[in-house]
């Protein structure tokens, strides 16, 4: 960062929130209140020392996976403390015995050793990590961006990222089984229109695809058939649905797509 700022550059990056660092603890435990910038995210700006050690950080908050952290961690506290009991080690192989605990990926974070080398719930370190719901640490050297700028430019890098992610994984755009160089451009080209056609969706609903396709796939054709003939008929739409299409501004389908009576014999 410090090549890129003697470039004349300048730059917007994340910090660890449990990297250790004596700057980002002093951001992390500075007092002050959070700007709302949207319904699901807030900020607060801090700098850290003078001159040339000067540090301009921007913690941000989003209120909604405070709420989502809070309620997991709770659920893996009473998971730690249920396999803490004398009587879980007895239990058999899937329980963890708890000296296997400290070493756990997960419920290790929550769990320490007393003065007799057994392990107990870690209260401090419990207190502490809810401190960091829901945030996250942002590093900046350019002072003509504002609290907000920096929250929102960051957040778009993120979604450039998943932009990536998502021509890679989800519209497969590799690899190309073409041999033709035209259709691999096109393949190309579709799976760009199907990205923008996916972030569209997503800026006008406020959901992410997932979310969207996970509601739209709960939609099914009926094949209904009688000695009278034949109905395709689909099903009722759910909340969910009729609000993506709402804000997509999309006409609902029809709820009948066929009838054809049946054949008369000749």
């Amino acid at each position: 960062m410090v090549t890129l700022q003697n470039a004349g550059g300048q730059y917007i990056a994340g910090e660890k929130l449990r990297s250790g660092k004596e700057t980002a603890e002093a951001a992390i435990n500075r007092a002050g209140r959070y700007k709302v910038v949207r319904d699901n995210l807030e900020v607060k700006e801090i700098v850290v020392g003078e001159g040339e050690r000067r540090i301009r950080y921007v913690l941000v908050r989003n209120p909604k996976e405070v709420e989502k952290q809070k309620v997991e961690r709770k659920r893996i506290i009473a998971e730690v403390k249920e396999q803490l009991k004398p009587s879980a080690i007895s239990r058999g192989s899937l329980i963890p015995r708890p000296a296997e605990l400290i070493a756990h990926p997960v419920y290790g974070r929550y769990v320490k050793t007393d003065a007799k080398g057994q392990p107990v719930l870690n209260e401090a370190k419990i207190k502490q990590e809810a401190k960091l719901d829901g945030k996250y640490l942002l590093r900046t050297s350019d002072d003509t961006l504002s609290a907000e700028d920096v929250a929102l430019g960051y957040k778009q890098l993120l979604e450039v990222e998943d932009a990536f992610r998502s021509l890679k994984q989800t519209l497969e755009l590799r690899p190309v089984y073409h041999r033709l160089s035209d259709r691999s451009r096109a393949h190309v080209l579709l799976c760009w229109l199907a990205l923008l056609m996916i972030r569209a969706a997503e800026l006008k609903t406020g959901q992410t695809w997932r979310h969207i396709r996970a509601a739209m796939a709960q939609m099914h054709l009926g094949d209904f058939r009688s000695p009278d003939g034949r109905t395709l008929q689909r099903t009722e739409l759910t909340l969910s649905q009729k609000a993506i299409f709402n804000a997509l501004g999309v006409e609902e389908p029809p709820l009948i797509f066929a009838i054809e009576p049946a054949r008369k014999p000749v």
